[in-house]
């Protein structure tokens, strides 16, 4: 096992304006053919031998495919992604309305990239509506007793009275709602729940947790966990990206300090975890010379965290992730990216759903494959580095 060395990092190239102008047209042009199959239906999470099936708006992923839509018709203005996007959030109206499949924090997820994205692109007061719905219905979530949103199951149940870090991404939805409705209640629930996270989450070295449970009758931290990572004490990779971008979300609205060391030491240690090609195994455990699968979504991920904390930064320290994102978006269009419409319907290729070990509870599923975030997060990527760009989140 073996990680590059801070030396051989800085060493690497970074994506050329050329190469992400290329690649991000070629995204687009992969959206736009997608919809002859998925404008009233939607990409399965993974694709299967390398291609997407089509299924309703039911899962938690969704949304990603819709925030697809809109960064490529931000690229291109073709009127049909227009079309297709309006489409989706009625869907998404439809969904929250009929509260089908919406007991989960990843309410963020499904809406802040299509209804909310939507909104500030078109206007759309359909968007505005599913999305405050949307927010209304995570707030519900929240558990006073510990200052946190639960993740999964039935509110309250002692089995699943715990926070994972994947909802650091949820809460740009609970920050829009506050801005748009001048309601405080969503907004102090977001920074709440940033705080416990990054209190409890983050251990000594910086790397992080990926679930972390409370007791329930007092609402006292209890202990750290995986669902998803190799095991407990190690550092899933995308959760460890999750972590980055959170962080730099959570600094973004809240302008707390202490966040910015929380940020570099995350990211620090992602970066000191990375294999050559600086595209991460699925857990930071493993490294060079492992025959363990790849997350490719996660260094999408991390590189848009990186990407947006920079433009907090001073100029040394904001050109140092600058450049960590770029050199790993430059890895990605090398070497992981799809290159053609008959190799996959998808963006990007080697990317891990879930994948089991003898010490973590998921079912292996989406194993070297493109899965739909990690599609999203390198075209959001290749976004932010081509021009200025107003976040969805």
């Amino acid at each position: 096992m073996k990680w590059i060395s801070r030396e051989d990092m800085e060493k690497k190239q970074e994506a050329s304006a050329a190469e992400i102008k290329e690649a991000l047209d070629f995204c687009a042009g992969q959206v736009t053919a997608g919809l002859d199959l998925f404008t009233w239906e939607f990409p399965m999470a993974y694709s299967e031998n390398g291609f997407y099936k089509a299924m309703d708006n039911r899962d938690w992923t969704t949304g990603f495919w819709t925030g697809e839509i809109w960064l490529a018709y931000e690229h291109t203005r073709d009127r049909r992604l227009l079309e297709a996007g309006e489409i989706q959030m009625e869907s998404f109206l439809k969904r929250i309305e009929e509260q089908r499949d919406v007991e989960t924090h990843d309410l963020g997820f499904l809406y802040s990239l299509s209804c909310v994205a939507g909104y500030k692109l078109t206007g759309s007061i359909l968007g505005r509506r599913a999305a405050l719905l949307a927010a209304d219905k995570l707030i519900t979530r929240f558990h006073e007793k510990g200052n946190f949103i639960q993740a999964w199951g039935e509110l309250g149940a002692p089995d699943n009275y715990r926070l994972i870090i994947d909802c650091l991404l949820n809460l740009p939805l609970l920050y829009w709602a506050s801005e748009e409705t001048g309601r405080a209640i969503y907004r102090e629930i977001a920074q709440k729940h940033t705080r416990t996270t990054l209190d409890h989450v983050i251990r000594p070295d910086y790397s992080t947790w990926h679930t972390f449970f409370f007791n329930q009758d007092t609402g006292e931290a209890d202990h750290g966990a995986t669902s998803q990572g190799c095991r407990d004490g190690s550092a899933w990779a995308r959760g460890q990206a999750w972590g980055i971008y959170g962080t730099a979300i959570g600094y973004r609205y809240t302008k707390r300090e202490e966040y910015i060391s929380v940020f570099k030491g995350v990211a620090d240690y992602y970066l000191r975890h990375l294999p050559e090609d600086l595209v991460p195994f699925w857990d930071l455990e493993f490294g060079d010379g492992d025959q363990e699968p790849r997350d490719s979504s996660s260094a999408s991920i991390a590189a848009c965290g990186m990407l947006l904390m920079a433009e907090y930064l001073a100029a040394e320290e904001a050109g140092y992730y600058t450049g960590a994102a770029k050199k790993m978006l430059k890895s990605l269009i090398d070497n992981y990216r799809v290159k053609s419409r008959e190799e996959s319907n998808g963006l990007v290729l080697h990317s891990t759903y879930c994948n089991s070990s003898p010490y973590n509870t998921c079912i292996e599923k989406g194993v070297d494959q493109c899965n739909i975030w990690g599609d999203y997060f390198y075209m959001e990527a290749l976004t932010r580095l081509s021009r200025e760009w107003e976040m969805y989140w």
